[in-house]
């Protein structure tokens, strides 16, 4: 059986925190992942680490931005150290700054290996985490994703199955063409269309269109270590982490 992570980005519009950590700890999850802009509002590290034990979590992976990464690695790592994280994945990059030909993008697939020598060096795994615009062709056929993950065997995959299901790729080949790289997954749901337009189309998980069943099972077929749940706009936290758990738990996967 998997602990469950939880992405604290889907409880950012729900302080405070330490609610949050006392109330997914109550529903049975045992892990969270951690994002930037926890330390952008003035997050403790060690303060933070203090909570998680006290709820009896740990937060095995994180996103840090790639200024960050780039410009400086030592306090990422220093961070990662206090909080116990092992995995680092880089989680976005803005509209402007994204590539736009299939030369770009295998630059910055290289850039980012580069980038991540110093925390691989620190003894943690570094990656990449997708959205959509990765799964969506530049030069008429090629995928960024393809050009960044392949400047590096370096760089490990957290994928975002759904994000990719919404630029209209299949999961289940990209499960397979990635099995070994593929170290964390975010567990997350799409709406039917016409429905939780309040939510931006997400659904909680279990209640939405994918199979997260079958997608967990060849997750974890192909060693996939981490399973994160996240919604990207619920209206109610406490509502998504509590059908997520109970829905994925419902199939054994938990």
């Amino acid at each position: 059986m998997t602990a469950l992570s939880y992405q604290l980005y889907s409880s950012r519009n729900f302080p405070p925190l330490a609610d949050t950590l006392s109330m997914l700890a109550g529903i049975g999850y045992r892990e969270v992942e951690g994002f930037g802009g926890l330390f952008d509002a003035g997050a403790d590290p060690a303060r933070l680490r203090d909570m998680l034990d006290q709820n009896g979590l740990t937060m095995p992976t994180c996103h840090v931005g790639l200024d960050e990464i780039e410009g400086n690695p030592a306090s990422a790592i220093e961070r990662a150290g206090t909080l116990g994280v092992e995995r680092v994945y880089v989680p976005f990059l803005m509209p402007e700054a994204r590539p736009t030909d299939a030369a770009g993008w295998r630059a910055f697939g290289q850039r980012l290996a580069e980038a991540g020598k110093p925390v691989r060096d620190a003894g943690l795994d570094f990656g990449w985490h997708n959205h959509d615009f990765e799964f969506r062709p530049v030069d008429s056929d090629v995928l960024p994703i393809d050009l960044l993950l392949g400047a590096s065997d370096d760089l490990s995959f957290e994928f975002d199955v759904a994000w990719a299901v919404r630029a209209g790729a299949d999961p289940l080949i990209w499960i397979d063409r990635y099995a070994s790289r593929i170290t964390s997954a975010h567990v997350k749901d799409i709406a039917a269309p016409g429905t939780c337009l309040d939510e931006d189309g997400w659904a909680d998980v279990g209640h939405g269109t994918l199979d997260w069943a079958g997608l967990m099972a060849a997750l974890r077929s192909a060693g996939t270590r981490h399973f994160i749940v996240e919604h990207d706009n619920p209206g109610d936290h406490k509502r998504f982490a509590e059908q997520s758990f109970a829905a994925i738990t419902s199939f054994g996967e938990a």
